[in-house]
């Protein structure tokens, strides 16, 4: 029942995390959050994800859904107040359409870019990134799944770009967002970050900063 607790298992630094914070908070939800140790993760987390072995994981009662995205519309089925997906099953469609390219396509890319790599990887997948946002920006700004009046499952499924798109262009000295290019993209950009809801709940920058700062002096300093 939706009555049941709620537990949530994140990592600070986690966009994956965290878009399942915003869904809960958007819903009016309370919920129980676990941090989680992602360099040493706990038995919970094992014991709950044993598949993956990674954050996000959401427990509602005695059932455990890992996944952000199939959290979200966990979440949006089981609590009816504030809607995230659309009605019109062809725009529910589209919207998972599009969060699952932005998310191959943009975060994977632009992690794997700023991030990951150096040399002739890095330069294929900033070509990549920015290829994959050209077509954001042509093809879904100004459409009604996305940048609504209220805030829907698409503006929090790609919400994490506002936040740590910019953090990763800082950390790796390389930009893939030129305004010039991507007018739509980043004014729809500012307003999720000027959304209440996600402004209040986002980590620290300078710490956001220093641990990618971290993590890319890992990956390329072999």
């Amino acid at each position: 029942m939706a009555t049941e607790k709620v537990k949530l298992l994140g990592f600070v630094f986690s966009p994956f995390s965290r878009r399942v914070e915003w869904a809960l908070k958007l819903k009016g939800i309370d919920y129980e959050y676990v941090e989680e140790d992602i360099f040493n993760k706990s038995p919970l987390l094992l014991q709950l994800n044993p598949l993956r072995k990674k954050v996000p994981v959401l427990v509602h009662g005695n059932k455990v859904v890992p996944e952000s995205f199939a959290i979200l519309e966990y979440i949006d089925e089981t609590w009816k107040q504030n809607p995230l997906m659309p009605q019109d099953p062809y725009a529910r469609a589209i919207s998972r359409i599009w969060a699952n390219f932005t998310e191959e396509k943009v975060l994977d890319g632009a992690f794997t870019a700023l991030i990951f790599s150096t040399g002739e990887q890095q330069e294929k997948a900033l070509k990549s990134t920015i290829e994959a946002l050209e077509h954001i920006e042509g093809d879904l700004m100004g459409k009604k799944i996305l940048g609504g009046e209220s805030i829907g499952y698409l503006d929090i499924a790609m919400g994490w770009m506002s936040y740590w798109l910019p953090i990763w262009e800082e950390v790796g000295s390389r930009q893939v967002l030129d305004p010039s290019k991507f007018p739509a993209t980043i004014s729809w950009m500012n307003k999720i970050l000027s959304h209440p809801l996600i402004k209040d709940n986002l980590p620290p920058r300078d710490k956001t900063v220093a641990y990618f700062h971290g993590r890319r002096n890992f990956f390329t300093s072999g």
